[in-house]
């Protein structure tokens, strides 16, 4: 499906760095989607970022989305909350979930941390209004990172526990123990939130496949190189604030992407020649050698593609 035609309807202040958007269709409605959906923003200024649906899934009316500004914006965050204004035409994805609800789970615990509470939102309007069990494990700063909290006390009550950074600790160890079998387990947050996941997980047992994680995050920036295109013989310079992924879209080369975070595998790509600084977390290291993930990682110097 092509990109959707969308108006910024609504936009507030959520936290000083969080703002929600409500995007609008400019004509008809818009595809339905499943809790842990998202959408990318193609923004006026070239970038494409995603973020999760956190509307009610059977709400088509119009979709909302909520954005932390980061430190190291590379332009994508900054632009959403110092320049998009209410009235402004996006183009936007339609909806592809890579962090679904296990339809087989007897018991959801959601994990959050920040701005990772935003997938977990349609999994509460989903997850209530079929009545399954589930609770929500919420940990935040108070007054930057805790967006939704009131909100998610008045509909979860004791469902919902909460995490208040230098008051109460995350213990995941014991949010994990003694739990019942058929309990599958969903986490959104840094990376140091899934990796104490994936490392408690192991040391009690879990399987696997009982463990789910979204790892969305924008790329960072890296010095300047220069990639080649062995087919075509191109030369791309790939700016210190610019994704390779965005080089190769901005050239003509458009790629399959789902995430542009790392994650999905969608954009992998194989190369030639080159050292690569590898930063995604989808590749097994025997992949490496020869491909990459050219939404986030970055070439050293220079770098041959095979494309």
């Amino acid at each position: 499906m092509s990109a959707l035609n969308v108006q910024v309807s609504a936009a507030r202040s959520i936290t000083p760095v969080i703002r929600e958007l409500s995007l609008t269709p400019v004509s008809g409605t818009l595809p339905g989607f499943s809790a842990g959906s998202h959408v990318q923003l193609h923004l006026p200024n070239g970038k494409r970022n995603a973020y999760s649906l956190i509307g009610d899934p059977r709400d088509t009316g119009h979709y909302r989305i909520a954005v932390r500004q980061q430190t190291q914006s590379r332009g994508g965050s900054r632009y959403i909350h110092e320049q998009l204004q209410v009235g402004d035409a996006l183009k936007i994805s339609p909806p592809a979930n890579l962090f679904a609800l296990d339809a087989t789970a007897r018991l959801h615990i959601l994990i959050a941390a920040g701005i990772g509470i935003t997938p977990f939102l349609a999994y509460c309007s989903e997850l209530l209004l079929r009545g399954d069990p589930f609770e929500l494990h919420y940990a935040y700063r108070a007054g930057v990172s805790d967006a939704y909290v009131e909100t998610l006390r008045e509909r979860l009550g004791e469902r919902l526990h909460v995490y208040e950074s230098g008051k109460r600790r995350l213990d995941l160890g014991q949010v994990l123990q003694q739990r019942p079998l058929g309990t599958h387990v969903y986490a959104c947050g840094p990376q140091a939130l899934l990796d104490a996941l994936r490392e408690q997980g192991q040391a009690l047992g879990w399987p696997a496949a009982r463990l789910h994680w979204e790892a969305f995050a924008a790329p960072e920036p890296g010095l300047p190189f220069q990639a080649e295109l062995a087919r075509s013989g191109r030369q791309l310079q790939v700016a210190a604030e610019q994704s390779l992924l965005e080089a190769l879209e901005m050239a003509g080369v458009e790629l399959p992407n789902l995430c542009r975070g790392g994650v999905c595998g969608q954009c992998r790509t194989p190369y030639l020649r080159g050292d690569v600084e590898h930063r995604d977390l989808f590749l097994a290291d025997a992949e490496r050698v020869d491909h990459l993930m050219p939404c986030v990682s970055r070439g050293c110097g220079s770098i041959l593609l095979d494309i």
